[in-house]
């Protein structure tokens, strides 16, 4: 049985997109995606790729991790 962990990635895409005053067309146009990519990850309703954290990452000339956080679950099956 596949074990649900409950991890989640949340990002910081939307303020430093927004502090860059980009609109979402342009960010995805300059990482290689679609602008419905940077429009659902902005909402939480997708985690990037690694090579596409990067890709961001490298565009804001931060590191990966200002952007994109790992949040820990619980194992459902330890309890």
């Amino acid at each position: 049985m596949k074990k649900n962990f409950g991890d989640s990635i949340s990002n910081k895409v939307y303020e430093y997109r927004v502090l860059a005053r980009m609109s979402q067309k342009e960010l995805a146009e300059k990482v290689g995606v679609t602008k419905q990519t940077i429009f659902v990850m902005e909402k939480g309703n997708y985690i990037p790729s690694l090579l596409l954290a990067f890709r961001i990452a490298d565009f804001f000339k931060v590191d990966v991790a200002d952007i994109f956080a790992y949040l820990k679950g619980n194992d459902e099956n330890d309890r």
